[in-house]
């Protein structure tokens, strides 16, 4: 979990929902994002699905 190592390294506290067998989670996160992959971010409405740390930074960038 390269995504939440980084976010704890970095003091970046966030809410955690584990989607695995849970279906109404796995439905709010298509919903939100329009797909079924995780790692899945809602940054105050601002949403970045199916990323990495590479795809992270950028986006954290400004929003700090």
């Amino acid at each position: 979990m390269e995504v939440q190592a980084y976010l704890r390294d970095h003091d970046i506290a966030v809410q955690t929902v584990v989607v695995s067998g849970d279906r109404a989670a796995i439905e709010e996160m298509v919903a939100l994002s329009g797909q079924s992959k995780a790692p899945t971010l809602d940054w105050d409405g601002e949403v970045l699905a199916d990323f990495g740390v590479d795809e992270l930074v950028p986006f954290l960038q400004g929003r700090l």
